[in-house]
């Protein structure tokens, strides 16, 4: 008989999720305007969430070991109730302190956060669920994600655009405790107890253990997590930051506009999980080099409408549809490719593997979002789009042979 998917454990695990997601992706959003609007600068917006993300990117192998070591269910009720207090600070301290500085911190400090949190929810799917579920549940964690991104940015202009920037602080604080709240009812093993050893032994032990899994039992892993990372660096700088950029100050279009945007790329995202679910038992490695390319072909129309004598309407209509392409793709590659690495990962390194898995991809991140930012404020979209669609099928093609001898069995 074929497991349930959605047990108690992983039932919580959503519901939390999407408590969290809510009010950390509307506050993200209602952030980014303000800053966009207070600034009008893209390499100012993409040097804000470069730095944010450099926390995450120096302490997320150490959130794996946490995720391993530790009481995940206790970890992630803890993590979620500081982000809540810490936004909740961040909502007092605003008028009285330098907004910006003050909207730095915090996302510095969610950032810490998240370098531990992450890597244990990522840990818990395959603690909760077998088999195909496991792609599944990535999948449907995915699609948590994707209908978030829906929801947040039409809530997060009208209540930005209604109310300012503080009520949208104080409906994240409720949504982060009332994660808190939901992980407090998960029910999972034990850690194993800890040797008897100093701490900084303990961090090198189990540093060499996860190098030594990686680079000598699956260096495979290594191999997709380097593909990934420069994907990553490709597809974020154009999404983060080129879009919203585009959407607002080059085509000069309204908060609405570029909400209604990041839903119709929430829709994208969950008909990607959507499609990796109908296709869980025929996704093979080798098909993930047609999804490459495909994204960066969407790149490339995208590019050529700022060189066609179009109205603003016309060219935000066509990036929306290709942006939305490239978001579809972005969501059939992250879910599988995370599975797969998942299939060839023992449970007592889960959390560490994972860790360097969020690390590697989240290192391109911040490089792509800087560089792309001083592209878009120099260059005209269309020399920054068209290369780097040119880039990314390129990547795609050359990854083909990598990605046929993934297709055979995980090593035992």
């Amino acid at each position: 008989m074929q497991e349930k998917l959605l047990n108690r454990n992983f039932t919580l695990l959503i519901l939390g999720q999407v408590s969290s997601l809510l009010g950390n992706l509307t506050l993200r959003f209602a952030l980014s305007m303000y800053v966009l609007e207070q600034t009008g600068s893209a390499s100012l917006f993409a040097g804000l969430l470069a730095a944010s993300m450099l926390p995450t990117i120096l302490l997320s192998p150490f959130g794996g070991i946490l995720a391993d070591r530790a009481d995940r269910r206790a970890v992630m009720v803890g993590l979620d109730s500081l982000s809540g207090l810490a936004v909740l600070l961040a909502a007092l301290a605003l008028p009285h302190g330098p907004d910006l500085a003050v909207i730095a911190a915090l996302m510095i400090v969610l950032s810490v956060l998240a370098a531990f949190e992450s890597p244990t929810v990522q840990a818990c799917v395959p603690q909760m669920l077998t088999g195909e579920n496991v792609l599944r549940g990535n999948a449907m964690v995915n699609q948590v994600q994707a209908a978030a991104s829906l929801v947040t940015p039409f809530l997060g202009s009208v209540f930005y655009t209604a109310f300012g920037i503080r009520p949208v602080f104080y409906a994240a604080v409720a949504c982060f405790f009332l994660t808190a709240l939901l992980e407090c009812f998960l029910r999972l093993p034990p850690p194993a107890p800890a040797p008897r050893t100093s701490l900084a032994a303990l961090l090198r032990e189990d540093f060499a253990v996860t190098l030594r899994f990686l680079r000598r039992e699956q260096p495979s892993i290594l191999g997709l997590l380097g593909l990934s990372a420069l994907a990553s660096m490709l597809i974020a700088g154009a999404l983060v930051v080129g879009f919203p950029y585009l959407v607002r100050t080059v085509l000069g279009l309204s908060a609405r506009h570029y909400g209604a945007a990041e839903s119709a790329m929430g829709v994208a995202a969950i008909l990607g999980g959507a499609l990796v679910t109908l296709l869980a038992g025929r996704m093979r490695p080798r098909r993930l080099t047609a999804v490459l390319v495909l994204v960066g072909l969407c790149l490339l129309p995208a590019g050529a409408a700022f060189l066609l004598p179009l109205g603003a309407l016309a060219r935000y209509l066509i990036l929306l549809v290709l942006f939305c392409g490239c978001q579809l793709g972005c969501s059939v590659f992250s879910i599988y490719a995370a599975t797969l690495i998942q299939s060839r990962t023992p449970a007592a390194l889960m959390g560490k593997v994972m860790s360097c898995v969020y690390t590697l991809a989240m290192c391109a991140q911040p490089l792509g979002q800087l560089v792309y930012g001083i592209l878009f404020d120099r260059l005209a979209p269309s020399w920054v789009l068209l290369p780097s669609g040119l880039l990314l099928c390129a990547v795609g093609l050359f990854s083909a042979g990598f990605f046929r001898r993934m297709e055979a069995p995980p090593a035992s």
